[in-house]
């Protein structure tokens, strides 16, 4: 990169916002996953959208691979560089919650905003931003929104999608583009800011969201429900929403997810069981123990051992520690990692989970089954270690054949994760030729010169060659 343009850009962000050192930048190479891409030529950490703006005015002019970055937790590859000149945009400085609206039951926030800062704010008013993803203490509104990030309640309330009202973005060349309102009905020309939802930095950095809010439930309550065969506790899932019921989250883990917590940090969930289903329901306190007992029926009708109501908030929340350590669990446990995000209609649940695990044994792998279950979104997980080429070619191809058989199964690669470089191989498969002509149409007109997190999502050799 040419000097001049290096001395533009620490102008722009100042000496306290410019890194260019080896031991800061070699950070950026890696995300949550197994993965590693290529150390960047710098990091730039802007203050406000303008200076966002004026770097990629630079970076369009030189052609040079932009990286929108938030916190790194991203389990996909999909922030990490593919070229040794990329330039890291990292938004944690961008940090501000502009404006919680409760009249208009809206929160306009910057893209650094911590998800859990947030989700707290909003509740000291009485209001409520559902999307839970694990790593809500530390990833950004703005990484939420890139990979349309769900989380536990998803089942009940969705992903982020569902609360994105409007966005503020920066394109490929510099130009800001402002797209929704505070509105919650809005059909005035084509949804912009859903547009950008899910894109993962191909189309644009997110500096800004108007993001819809609902009021605080009332009450909640949070079971356990036991059983001694997984496919009992799958197939549960499969029937508590064929009957109507809704609940806030339905959560499955195995007997392999159930020992590595205990061995982190003890919970209470019976070590000789094969699955446990955590199941939380919310609303008027008046409706939530009727709820919690039609579930408990359809549970031991369904093979359930026993079921449990924590007792009290703290109960609750060590039952959902164990849950939201899955990750950091599995990272204690193995070398690598590599956790899948299936998701299928929920009644083929059941199905999917039987397929994962005969999957599993059939490569020989260490595989832990845990989902979001009430919105049929599987994460297994293979602990393995990498190193060992045999094992290497085994995980793959056990990966290769889940991921095929969810999307035989009427289901997409990915919940909430995003596609990143992990599973761009498989975009063919589930969407067509069509679909991703469609999407590099849209691409190539808003980023031109492919500066964008280039090499993500899709291979452009499976629209030109197939």
């Amino acid at each position: 990169m040419d000097v001049q343009y290096l001395d533009k850009l620490k102008e722009i962000v100042g000496e306290d916002g410019y890194f260019e050192e080896y031991e800061d930048l070699l950070c950026y190479s890696y995300d949550a996953t197994y993965l590693k891409g290529k150390v960047p030529s710098i990091a730039l950490y802007p203050t406000s959208t303008e200076q966002v703006s004026e770097i990629m005015k630079i970076a369009y002019e030189e052609a040079i691979p932009v990286i929108a970055r938030g916190a790194g937790t991203n389990i996909a590859g999909s922030f990490i560089p593919l070229d040794r000149n990329a330039i890291i945009v990292d938004l944690k400085r961008m940090n501000k919650i502009i404006e919680i609206d409760a009249e208009n039951l809206t929160a306009t926030v910057e893209a650094g905003v911590v998800t859990l800062d947030l989700m707290t704010a909003v509740e000291k008013v009485g209001l409520f931003y559902p999307p839970d993803p694990s790593s809500q203490k530390v990833s950004t509104i703005g990484g939420n929104v890139a990979v349309n990030a769900g989380g536990p309640r998803g089942a009940k309330y969705g992903n982020t999608l569902a609360y994105v009202l409007g966005l503020e973005v920066v394109l490929a060349d510099g130009r800001i583009l402002n797209t929704g309102s505070k509105c919650i009905k809005q059909s005035s020309g084509y949804n912009l800011a859903k547009l950008f939802v899910g894109t993962e930095g191909t189309l644009g950095i997110i500096t800004k969201a108007i993001l819809k809010l609902i009021p605080k439930p009332e009450s909640k309550k949070t079971m356990v429900a036991i059983f001694d065969k997984l496919l009992d506790a799958s197939q549960a899932v499969s029937n508590v929403i064929a009957k109507g019921i809704v609940p806030t989250t339905l959560e499955l883990m195995d007997d392999k997810m159930i020992a590595l917590v205990d061995q982190f940090k003890p919970t209470g969930f019976p070590k000789d069981a094969e699955a446990v289903l955590i199941i939380e329901v919310d609303g008027p306190a008046s409706i939530l123990d009727g709820q919690l007992e039609e579930i408990k029926q359809i549970c031991m009708e369904t093979g359930a051992r026993a079921t449990k109501i924590a007792k009290d908030a703290e109960e609750a929340e060590k039952i959902w520690e164990g849950r939201r350590s899955s990750y950091g669990v599995f990272t204690r446990a193995s070398q690598n990692v590599l956790t899948e995000d299936i998701t299928v209609p929920r009644t083929k649940f059941p199905v999917l989970v039987k397929k994962i695990k005969e999957i599993g044994e059939k490569y020989n792998v260490n595989l832990c089954v845990v989902a979001h279950a009430g919105d049929g979104n599987t994460h297994p997980a293979i602990l393995a270690d990498l190193r060992d080429e045999g094992e290497k070619e085994r995980v793959e191809k056990a990966l290769e054949e889940m991921a095929l058989e969810g999307i035989r199964l009427g289901g997409t690669l990915s919940g909430e994760h995003g596609i990143g470089v992990v599973k761009k191989d498989f975009m063919l498969a589930e969407h067509g030729e069509v679909s991703l002509a469609v999407m590099e149409s849209i691409k190539n007109v808003l980023d031109p010169k492919g500066i964008l997190n280039p090499g993500k999502v899709w291979n452009k050799s499976d629209i030109t060659n197939s």
